[in-house]
């Protein structure tokens, strides 16, 4: 383009038609705002707390890798025991309980668990006590480990004595009282979606939000000098006996007479039975 296109280019003036925003007296009198430098410490404070937020934030992505890690080994666990659990049919335990009915036998059984799952309890505690405990996470695993497959095997001996023994051989049977555990709901057989044997994403959801609840009910188990394994056997109590309840609540509904039994076959023996303490024909403490 052209000077005379773009106004007088001479030194001193201004083009045609331009205006400033400043007075022209002060224009060339005003001094250009000063920057004041940021002080060294205070850039390493800046990043010192930018650091500490990173490494914060990545502390808790790494806990809940590690937490969800962790659920999901404790599941595999539980279901793997589930079919090692060794149930007592109806036949063996109306040998073992002669001359009472079901709500006695039904009695009996809840009143082993609540003694057994509060053992476990007062054993974890007691675990808090020594010089130097085994790990948090370790101990807790355990004890809901323990308290699963005691409150497992009362499920299974409830349906039986109610007279409503799930169909399925005994890995179907294992995985529908693992789903009545989670639910904290009796199986009703005439129901196919209460008898979905399906190991499948929701059930192992349902399983982990289970174990995520005992574990943080579990929490003051790990107090020192005995007052964790007080604490531990009255909670384990607690839980296991409102457990019972509800599931015999549903199993009242749904309970067939043993006259009106048909001739059921005995239950499968476990291979490998896994040992429960506090029962009267498994003293040993439960594997993890």
């Amino acid at each position: 383009m052209r000077d005379d296109e773009r106004g007088s280019s001479a030194a001193g003036t201004e083009p045609a038609g331009s205006a400033s925003l400043e007075p022209a007296g002060d224009r060339a009198a005003s001094p250009a705002p000063a920057i004041r430098p940021v002080p060294p410490a205070r850039r390493r404070a800046a990043a010192i707390r930018g650091r500490a937020r990173e490494l914060a934030q990545e502390g808790v992505r790494r806990g809940s890798d590690r937490a969800r890690t962790g659920l999901a080994h404790l599941t595999d666990r539980i279901i793997e025991n589930a079919p090692r659990i060794p149930v007592r049919d109806l036949a063996t335990l109306r040998r073992q309980f002669p001359g009472l009915g079901p709500e006695e036998i039904a009695d009996k059984l809840v009143a082993g668990a609540v003694n057994a799952s509060a053992t476990v309890g007062a054993g974890v505690g007691a675990a808090a006590m020594l010089p130097v405990p085994p790990a948090m996470p370790t101990e807790l695993a355990a004890e809901v480990t323990g308290v699963a497959a005691v409150e497992l095997k009362l499920i299974a001996e409830l349906h039986e004595v109610y007279g409503v023994r799930p169909p399925g051989n005994l890995k179907d049977r294992s995985t529908g009282y693992l789903r009545s555990w989670s639910g904290e709901r009796g199986i009703d057989v005439m129901k196919p979606a209460s008898v979905n044997t399906a190991l499948g994403g929701q059930m192992r959801r349902e399983l982990r939000q289970q174990i995520m609840k005992r574990m943080v009910r579990n929490m003051p188990n790990l107090m020192p000098f005995l007052v964790g394994a007080a604490v531990g056997a009255m909670m384990n109590r607690r839980d296991t006996r409102k457990l019972a309840e509800r599931i015999r609540g549903d199993l009242r509904g749904m309970q067939v007479p043993w006259d009106a039994l048909p001739a059921l076959p005995p239950l499968e023996r476990p291979a490998d039975p896994l040992r429960i303490e506090g029962t009267p024909d498994e003293p040993r403490s439960p594997e993890l």
